[in-house]
Parts: C-alpha cells; structure tokens; sequence
C-alpha cells in the first residue's frame, strides 16, 4: 500500500465514529470530507448498496473515500416511500431476504435493522387467463396435470443451472454459446408445448427480473438460477422463487432502505449528495471525477452503478469495445410496485396467503406485507403492462391495480385506506428495475468486461455479483469485491 495510505484526509477515524457524529443528519446537504482538489484513495459512484458496501470496506481497512450519489438520498434501488394518506413507510424497491443471504443478514445485525417472517399461511393463487386456481402456498407449483408439464420444465432449467455451472461467470459454461443464442421464451418452448406450461416458465423468469420472455438470454437466466445461494449451498429454483427457504422469506421491519440509511449516517461527510457524475478521465495514475457537485481526485474509481446505466458518464480515455459491448448488451427491466393497505388481512379470513402469481395484468406477483401495524397487499407491474401505465395517471394505475385485487383476493379488496406506487422506469437514476438483464449473444461476446478493471476504473453493482445476483445481498457482495481489488491495487 502507499506509503501514507493509512493517514491521509480520516486519520484515526472509522465508522462508528462516523455514525456518532452524523447520527441526526439529514440527506442532501453537508461538505464533503475532501475538498475538490484533493486526491483520495478512492471514489466511488453510486450511493446504493453496493457503493456503500465498498465505501464501508474501504473506511474499515483506513483508505480514504468519498461516495457520489445522483440523488439526494442513499439507496439506490433500496427505498422506502410514505403512503400519500397515512403517512405509512413502504418498500418501492428491494424489500425480501432469505436463506444464503448472509451478507446482506451481517449488515442488517450490525445496523439493527430486524426481520420479520413474510407471511405464507393457506393458499396461495396461480392466475391463467382470467381464472384463478387455489394451491397450498408451501407448494411451488398448482397440482394439476396441465402443469405437470411445466414442472418438469423447471426441472429441466434447474439441472442445466445446476450441472457444473460456473456461477458468475456463465460465458465458461461449456454450452454457452448455444445458451446465449436463445431467449428464455426460445428456450421454454423448446422444453414445454402446452399454454399453461409455457405460463408458468414464463412467471418463473418475469417474477424476479420484470422482463417478458423474448427480452433475456436463457444462459442469463439460468446464471440467475444458479446464483441463488452461496459458496457451500448451490443456487435453486426453489430457493430463488419460495417464500419459506427461499428468497421472500422475510422481510425488514421500518423497511429495507433503513440499512443503506444507516450505512450512510455512519459514512458521514463522506458522502456527496446531489452529486451525478458526468465524466472520469484519467492519466498518470490519477482519476478525475466531474460531478454535479464539483470535481474530485481519486486515485481509484469504483463505478457501482447497473452496467445498462454506467455508460451515461463520459470516460476518457474511451472504454474497451468489450466494456461498451456489455453496457449495449445489458437493459433494464420495467416495473413499478403498488401496494394498497387495509384495516384486516381479509384475505386470510378466506385462507390465503395473500400471494399471486400468473399472467394477470397489470399486477402479475402478489405478495402480503406489512408495515407500522397496518396490512398490506403488494403487486408487481412488470414489462409490457408497466411501460403502457408510465404515462398512465396515478389514479388510472390505483384503478386498475385495486381491479386486480378484487380479481384476486375478493370485493373487500375495494376497501383500502391508502396506497403507496413508485415507478422504477421514471426514475431518472434507475432507469427501471429491479435488475438489468442481458439480451442474447452479450455475455458469450462480452461477459468477462462485466468485472474487469479498466485503467483505475473498478465495477461494482448487483449485476456484477457471483451469487445472488439482482438482490441486495448481490449488492453487498459485488461492493466488498471491488473495494478488495482497489485495496490490493493500492499496496
């Protein structure tokens, strides 16, 4: 490490220090720690989870950081909103975690940030075509021999994940190419030839990444398979899609956005808000970063930001063509989440577990949730149905989701006393969500750019993680393994 690596700018200082001062502050405001002009260790651009987690590890191991973010709050795609009547804390964005996640559990513990289980109790919903069919929620799929089909389909999506696959890294898998050829629609029709069993394929993809069937690769998707667990437990299907031992088995009490609160608190003035950056440039072993909030020095940059978003900043010198090939490659999904709050949880007085899934439109995943002693119902708009209601008016969308609800749960539903929406595709930093997917052809041609420095220039973000790709704990680790190399670069 540089000779004065563990001295310059914080000199002494750490995180819980850093909470204590900051404790009370507020977002959007504040003087950096470092003035424009002076040269840190190390910034990183972005203020979601996977900023903060390499900010954390950089402060920990005494480098010196300054964190970037667009927006006037932490987060990134980790955000809690107020219901416009009630006031009641909602998840808009990243909201569940489960087993195998343990990086994003270690930050929860040390942030006091509590847990509580998801509910999963009677029956839950499969929606096809306008008719519903009841089904006990621990079941992962309807018991009907229309559905067989699709189960043995799954089955076969599962092995693929499972036989040897090179998690993270899905461009050495030895059937790659033939994979990356195909999208997850080509791929379903290929091993299912019934409506339904082509339905249910389909919810098993749009559910976690929003994206109709023909707009991802198949080797994408089934590396998101694969990458549901961790380094001693191989990702599942099951895992990736159950409530109970799978990845909606709980949920954060206050909402999820209160780590990446927290984690900035801790940070203090070492985070820069309002602050999106528009070039990185760099030569004789020093980055400059241009900002909304003024131009900083670095002798690394961490980009955490979604590969299908981080080619809006300007680099100079330009990118590899494989790194400009990736980020073409690589798009954002639509969706935007609704929920609707209710006095009771009258869908459990009719034995349901308050989850749906299927080809319903606009809400096509339902799940029950809960917040400050209020219930609620939660519904994902996701693809084509939510690209039609980004211009739509919010009463329409309030309308037609509350539709959904009676569809789904009973005339009851028409009785909510407030309600909470945020559209991911609108957001001016996102771009959409809840994770950018690769089209066919991208990662066989450009994959290993996903992670590979350029220059001082290190990536981070969700999408670059091994396991647990697209969810907070993807965030977290993907943070961790960029500040590693930044550190090991520094010594």
């Amino acid at each position: 490490m540089t000779q004065d690596f563990s001295r310059r700018l914080f000199l002494g200082t750490g995180l819980a220090a850093a909470g204590t001062a900051v404790g009370a502050a507020t977002f959007g405001g504040g003087r950096a720690s470092a003035a424009p002009g002076d040269t840190v260790d190390a910034v990183v651009v972005g203020g979601g989870l996977s900023g903060l987690a390499a900010a954390k590890t950089l402060v920990e191991s005494g480098a010196s950081v300054l964190v970037l973010e667009a927006r006037n709050r932490p987060g990134g795609r980790v955000h809690n909103i107020k219901s416009p009547r009630l006031g009641a804390t909602l998840d808009a964005g990243a909201e569940f975690i489960g087993p195998t996640q343990n990086h994003i559990a270690a930050l929860a513990r040390e942030y006091d940030v509590r847990t509580i289980p998801t509910y999963n109790q009677g029956d839950s919903v499969f929606w096809n075509s306008g008719n519903g069919t009841r089904m006990p929620a621990a079941v992962p799929l309807p018991l009907q021999a229309e559905t067989l089909e699709a189960g043995v389909g799954l089955g076969r999506a599962s092995i693929d994940a499972l036989a040897g696959f090179p998690v993270g890294e899905p461009w050495k898998h030895p059937n790659a190419r033939y994979l990356d050829s195909l999208t997850w629609g080509q791929y379903s029709r290929q091993i299912t030839s019934t409506p339904t069993g082509q339905a249910l394929m389909q919810v098993a993809m749009s559910a976690p990444l929003s994206v109709r069937p023909d707009e991802v690769s198949a080797l994408y998707f089934l590396n998101y398979i694969a990458a549901s667990g961790d380094e001693n437990n191989p990702g599942t299907l099951i895992r990736l899609l159950s409530t109970d031992d799978g990845a909606q088995e709980s949920l954060f009490e206050g909402g999820a956005a209160l780590i990446p609160i927290r984690m900035a608190r801790a940070l203090g003035n070492r985070m820069v808000y309002n602050a999106p950056v528009r070039s990185i440039s760099w030569s004789r072993g020093r980055a400059e970063v241009v900002s909304g909030a003024g131009t900083f020095r670095a002798r690394k940059v961490i980009v955490a930001m979604s590969p299908a978003i981080s080619d809006r900043i300007r680099y100079a010198p330009g990118l590899p063509a494989a790194r400009v090939g990736l980020t073409n490659g690589y798009h954002m999904g639509a969706v935007s989440k609704f929920a609707a709050l209710y006095r009771r949880p009258f869908w459990r007085e009719k034995g349901l577990s308050g989850q749906v899934y299927g080809n319903g439109r606009p809400i096509d995943v339902t799940f029950e949730s809960y917040a400050e002693d209020r219930h609620i119902l939660m519904g994902f708009i996701s693809a084509d149905a939510m690209r039609r209601l980004d211009p739509a008016p919010e009463s329409q969308i309030v309308r037609e989701c509350i539709g959904n609800f009676v569809d789904y749960f009973g005339p009851e539903a028409r009785d909510f006393i407030d309600y909470g929406i945020y559209k991911w595709d609108l957001d001016p930093w996102a771009q959409g969500g809840p994770v950018a997917v690769s089209s066919p052809g991208t990662l066989t041609k450009y994959g290993p750019a996903l992670r590979a420095p350029v220059g001082p220039i290190h990536w981070a973000g969700t999408e670059t993680a091994d396991y647990w790709t697209g969810y907070m704990d993807g965030a977290v680790r993907s943070g961790k393994r960029a500040a590693r190399e930044v550190l090991g670069a520094l010594r």
